[in-house]
């Protein structure tokens, strides 16, 4: 009982509010404790923490997390967004759902270059929301666009999810091969995630672009048009689209294209895109010493929680593979009725629920070690559940009553907005949400086939 009692007990101190990477070493290590002295556990496992440490530091694909966070806010506070959202509303503000189409495509730009979720919806919130209710909107549309926009960031290759994703499938499958017998184990870069998530994620965009337009059609007055003599003229416009529109573009492709190619590991690719950042925004007269201590100080914030989290996470996974939980765990799962597609649906519903109370970084580093390589070794492809996962918790995200994108709107809305008009906007796009997993469920292939096509 002692693995499941520990998980139990880490969840209900999570939920207490204790942060997190302290709760998860501290809960292993008292664990540990309890064990030693009832002779249930050996502490030989706690001798491997320090290997653990040193190769979580030495680990060059954990570099580009510091250089992607840097990229994200750096073209956060250069203004970037706020500029995108004003020549797409011009673009396409003479439609019915133009401002919609706008944050949407925004959306997916700013999911590209940042991949931050939090920082994605406030940016949006604060930027597109007032304008969207000054134009008419209605409430429910304008917000459950930014929340689904602002969440892209899970899925849109590069994001910092998907490279962490990728280090802990990568090392899931490994495990998995070598617990098969398979001594020269084959490996999953976050290049092959980055492709498998390119189809799913742009067949989000465009399926969040089909219903504003489908609202645009049957609903005008909800997505009114911006009267004619409020637009710049056609020269003016496009001449402003080139300048705000084609850098950033630039830029993703370069980041995001030099991965792919195999030109540039992520971290040679993040680093060139933190350099490009602070030219674009030098570029755009945004650039000083302020805003540079800003960037260094959010990106130096973040990177430290990440890794201590990392570091609390694989304490936590020591103790709890010493007390025999990763073998309860397979025992549990291989016993479900419905074989793989009972343990697969089992695992992704508890990391749905699990998404309503933690972050995607404690899910990463704490649930996906443990089942990830007893999944792989029912003969699953790593990109396949890599990307349902990610889609899955970008569901969760977004779901009500504690997704964590519908709290991060709340925090930036007016109280003109109630709390139930977003929790009402999100329910079309949560279910389109469910069609692109159940498409990817029944036809892997739109994980699979790309990184197949690319790398053979």
């Amino acid at each position: 009982m002692l693995p499941l009692l520990l998980f139990i007990f880490v969840f209900i101190i999570l939920l207490i509010g204790y942060p997190v990477a302290f709760s998860l070493a501290g809960a292993g290590l008292m664990f540990a404790g309890i064990g030693y002295f009832t002779g249930t556990f050996d502490t030989v496992f706690l001798e491997a923490i320090p290997n653990r440490i040193q190769g979580i530091l030495s680990n060059e694909l954990l570099i580009a997390i510091p250089l992607f966070v840097f990229m994200g806010v750096m073209l956060e506070k250069s203004k970037i967004a706020e500029e995108l959202l004003d020549t797409m509303g011009q673009v396409f503000g003479g439609l019915a759902g133009g401002l919609g189409l706008s944050v949407t495509i925004v959306g997916m730009l700013l999911a590209a270059s940042t991949g931050i979720v939090g920082a994605t919806v406030v940016t949006m919130g604060l930027l597109s929301l007032p304008t969207m209710m000054k134009r008419g909107y209605s409430p429910e549309i304008a917000t459950g666009t930014i929340c689904a926009s602002g969440t892209l960031g899970q899925i849109i290759p590069p994001s910092i999810v998907l490279v962490l994703l990728g280090d802990v499938i990568s090392s899931a499958y490994q495990q998995s091969q070598l617990d098969q017998g398979i001594f020269a184990p084959e490996s999953v870069t976050v290049g092959d995630l980055f492709l498998g998530a390119l189809i799913p994620g742009l067949l989000l965009v465009a399926l969040y672009a089909a219903y504003i337009m489908v609202v645009a059609v049957f609903k005008p007055q909800s997505v009114p048009p911006i009267p004619a003599e409020e637009r710049k003229v056609s020269k003016e416009l496009w001449i402003q689209v080139a300048t705000v529109l084609i850098p950033p573009i630039v830029l993703i492709v370069l980041v995001l294209g030099s991965i792919l190619a195999g030109i540039a590991t992520p971290t040679e690719a993040a680093s060139v895109g933190s350099v490009g950042a602070v030219i674009l925004a030098a570029a755009k007269r945004t650039f000083n010493l302020t805003i540079l201590r800003e960037v260094m100080r959010t990106t130096t914030e973040v990177t430290a929680m990440v890794f201590m989290i990392l570091i609390g996470a694989s304490v936590f996974s020591l103790v709890f593979r010493g007390f025999g939980g990763d073998d309860l765990v397979r025992d549990f799962l291989m016993g479900l009725p419905g074989g793989v597609f009972g343990a697969v649906l089992l695992v992704m519903v508890v990391m749905f629920l699990l998404g309503f109370f933690l972050d995607f970084i404690e899910i990463t580093f704490v649930v996906i070690p443990i089942v990830a390589p007893i999944l792989l070794s029912m003969d699953l492809d790593p990109i396949w559940l890599g990307i349902m996962i990610a889609l899955n918790l970008q569901t969760s995200f977004l779901t009500p009553p504690f997704g964590f994108s519908l709290f991060y709107l709340r925090g930036v809305a007016p109280d003109s907005i109630s709390t139930p008009q977003i929790y009402r906007g999100v329910i079309p796009f949560i279910a389109i949400q469910l069609l692109v997993i159940g498409l990817l469920a029944y036809w892997p292939e739109m994980a699979t086939w790309l990184p197949t096509v690319v790398y053979g």
